[in-house]
């Protein structure tokens, strides 16, 4: 990957000492998984000061940006340091959910795609947590269809103007800076008139509403922009090119929710084993079956992850391997929902109410079908899988090659 650290072999006594490091860090800074037994989604009860605070930490530490260039923020280390750190973050919580789009798919896109300026303007700050980005893609007419998106940038001197909408946009409400796609050129086709941008989201302009959930969060908003200004070199990116890194973007994101680090996409075997103990399921042979059948799925995960890793190390996007790691990660998603609740029992339901944390198993099942909706749908990245894996014809598209201007839209 451009700017990135090259992979290099690591003897046995290198590993070793690396793992004691961040073995030492996790002790005297995180808690086990086993201490939130039964949470699962994406809350984070410790709100976005506190994995703000774990994020700086870690820099402090050395062990933020593993495989980043040191010049840009990162610890200038290799992807099988990331993968040492991953398996020795196994079974702890780490505060960092409010950090996952912007590590997960901000970060990566920058630092691919971001010029020398841009990387050392942004990228420390985005490492150590002292700024958080989001992106910003889905719009009320744009879901799955994101190429015929409508939100304008108009050239304007040595700053664009941006007007339009954005929806589903997480954590848009705490965030600093985002990342958006607009179109740049209606006349052109809808995959060809795109261009991404770097956004304050502080700046006038910009409004954030957030949309309440099921679950009662609101961890996603509608973003509005009315005249909002980004300045020239605030360009990811070549003209008209946002398209090709908007799915680099997408692809980012499906590897970090399926096979990604951190709390996000902690393993939850450790903890709900736990769970199942304390209230007396442990010899419950058909749970048992449950929890073994996640365990090895989780394992799985792991698999994925690596070849993503070794794909990332080769030089290369994640490509359709990110969509195997997305889907897979929202099927494994909803089986450790199942064995939730089959371990909460009526407790996911009802709950006392003076207990401050009754409600996570109820919350931690209601938010699993959001994440067959994130970075594109099941049903999308079967359409990936089957066109570019298995090699299946596309669907017709009757506008192919029209002019975005000319489609009509409802």
């Amino acid at each position: 990957m451009s700017g990135q650290s090259v992979d290099s072999e690591l003897d046995e006594t290198a590993e070793d000492s690396f793992r004691n490091r961040v073995s030492v860090f996790l002790e005297a800074n995180c808690s086990r998984t086993g201490d939130r037994s039964g949470t699962i989604g994406d809350d984070d009860p410790e709100g976005v000061a506190t994995a703000k605070a774990f994020q700086g930490s870690m820099a402090d530490a050395g062990l933020a940006g593993l495989a980043f260039p040191s010049d840009f923020g990162g610890a200038g280390l290799t992807n099988r340091h990331q993968e040492l750190f991953d398996r020795e973050a196994q079974g702890w919580h780490l505060p960092t959910t409010p950090l996952s789009i912007s590590h997960g798919m901000c970060l990566p896109v920058l630092n691919q795609f971001g010029t020398p300026e841009q990387k050392a303007r942004f990228m420390p700050d985005n490492i150590s947590g002292a700024s958080i980005w989001c992106q910003m893609f889905s719009e009320p007419g744009a879901g799955s269809d994101v190429a015929s998106l409508s939100t304008r940038a108009v050239r304007d001197g040595d700053e664009w103007i941006i007007e339009g909408q954005k929806v589903w946009t997480s954590g848009a409400h705490y965030c600093d800076y985002g990342i958006l796609v607009a179109r740049t050129d209606p006349s052109m086709p809808k995959h060809k008139g795109l261009t991404m941008f770097i956004v304050d989201m502080r700046q006038p302009g910009v409004e954030v509403r957030p949309l309440r959930q099921i679950s009662g969060g609101s961890g996603f908003n509608e973003v509005f922009f009315t005249e909002a200004r980004v300045p020239a070199d605030w360009q990811l990116g070549d003209l008209g090119q946002g398209w090709n890194l908007a799915v680099s973007m997408l692809m980012f994101e499906r590897v970090s929710i399926g096979a990604g680090g951190g709390g996000l996409n902690a393993d939850r075997s450790p903890g709900l084993i736990q769970a199942a103990q304390a209230l007396g399921h442990s010899h419950d042979p058909v749970l048992r079956q449950g929890l073994a059948d996640l365990w090895i799925r989780e394992q799985i995960k792991g698999y994925i992850g690596q070849r993503i890793r070794a794909a990332v190390a080769g030089g290369r996007v994640p490509g359709p391997e990110g969509s195997l790691a997305k889907l897979n990660g929202a099927l494994l998603a909803r089986r450790v929902r199942d064995v939730s609740l089959a371990i909460a029992g009526s407790a996911a339901q009802a709950w006392d109410p003076d207990d401050a944390g009754g409600d996570r198993w109820a919350v931690a099942c209601l938010s699993t079908a959001g994440i067959s909706i994130a970075g594109g749908t099941d049903e999308v990245q079967r359409n990936i899988i089957g066109e570019r894996v298995l090699g299946l014809p596309k669907e017709p598209d009757q506008y192919k090659g029209a002019a975005w201007e000319d489609i009509p839209r409802s």
